[in-house]
């Protein structure tokens, strides 16, 4: 009964995080990799808690892969390089550090990544671009509608 419970969360986060993918415009996705990132580290630092030594080496796995894939390859090279290199450099100390906390179960590393990812993620919100409160209409050509 639990598991078929459990595989439906699963199932309706999967469809919430695609749908929200779909819908996010180039900042919110990268939000959603630091929160996705931090997430995974909570559950890691809970799996940890609860001796679960395989969910906690998923956990930070997963944290590792949106550090690795998704944070870092989003970094804007052209745009500001010394800024990206930064950020790159940061990306890859907390890598090290999720595979040490992994390697010696030390939930004071996964803190300190969480922290780090926590600042970024503030910096990052505050630059976010306004959003437009209406949606702006497009207008189809004739040519389309015939």
């Amino acid at each position: 009964m639990f598991g078929s419970q459990l595989r439906g969360a699963r199932a309706y986060e999967e469809t919430g995080v695609e749908t929200g993918v779909m819908n996010a415009d180039p900042h919110q996705l990268v939000s959603m990799l630091f929160e996705g990132a931090r997430f995974a580290l909570g559950k890691a630092m809970f799996a940890m808690e609860q001796g679960d030594t395989a969910a906690k080496g998923l956990s930070i796995g997963r944290a590792i892969s949106i550090i690795s894939e998704g944070l870092k390859q989003s970094l804007s090279w052209k745009a500001n390089p010394e800024m990206a290199d930064r950020l790159s450099s940061l990306y890859e100390y907390m890598e090290y550090r999720l595979s040490q906390a992994n390697m010696n179960n030390d939930r004071t590393k996964l803190v300190e990544v969480d922290k780090l990812l926590a600042e970024l993620e503030s910096a990052w919100k505050a630059i976010a671009p306004k959003r437009r409160e209406k949606p702006v209409a497009l207008e189809m050509p004739r040519a389309a509608m015939v």
